[in-house]
């Protein structure tokens, strides 16, 4: 259970309180960022053990994590929420300001090919992994460009590409600039010795004030 054991009153109250306050839930009380991408899939902030039951009477069956698996008080509160309630939780950690790994595009698309519909994904805030990984379902599982598909990360759902997390966009953009207008596909393109994240991330510059807003002021993970 690492530091927080919820099989005891106080710890299960230690442990909402540190994600109450320590992970903001606070504010995610009543705003869940939430955003259906189809018929099967939905895009949110991290929800509370409450709003998984609400997310259950909706429908949903599977819990996309990608903030990882971490010893911290949100992932013991989903991962006993989720037992409690039946869903299946499947940790898929993701970067905010890096681009995708190699493994990672692979995992998402092997995900949305074997994984139980209705599902839903979340972050921390809903903005940035959360849109990487819905530009993914609906490239591989809606079978929309990227050209298309990047338009989840967006202001829409509080993506913020002046920041750090400006990296994201600057890795699809890549791609269809220079690589989508060659006929090659964007699996391909990740697959080969031509997609290099370490470059990409050199490649990129983020503005002083979007990190300034991001990583010190919305303090975003």
């Amino acid at each position: 259970m690492g530091r927080y054991d919820l099989t005891t009153p106080f710890g299960r109250f230690k442990a909402r309180w540190s994600y109450f306050w320590k992970d903001h839930a606070f504010l995610r009380t009543a705003f869940t960022n939430a955003h259906w991408l189809g018929p099967d899939l939905v895009r949110t902030n991290q929800p509370s053990p409450r709003q998984l039951a609400w997310w259950k009477r909706q429908g949903v069956r599977t819990v996309v994590n990608l903030r990882g698996q971490r010893d911290e008080a949100y992932y013991w509160l989903e991962k006993d929420a989720c037992e409690r309630l039946g869903l299946t939780l499947i940790d898929a950690p993701l970067d905010s300001r890096d681009p995708p790994g190699k493994d990672r595009v692979r995992r998402a698309k092997a995900l949305f090919q074997t994984m139980e519909y209705p599902a839903l994904i979340h972050c921390k805030s809903g903005a940035d992994r959360a849109g990487m990984m819905a530009v993914f379902y609906r490239h591989f599982h809606l079978g929309e460009p990227i050209s298309a598909a990047m338009k989840e990360l967006g202001k829409r759902t509080l993506h913020s590409r002046e920041g750090l997390t400006g990296v994201l966009d600057y890795t699809l953009e890549k791609y269809v600039a220079e690589v989508e207008p060659t006929g090659v596909s964007f699996e391909d393109w990740v697959e080969s010795d031509a997609y290099d994240p370490k470059a990409i991330r050199a490649e990129f510059k983020a503005g002083w004030w979007g990190k300034l807003v991001v990583d010190r002021l919305l303090r975003r993970e």
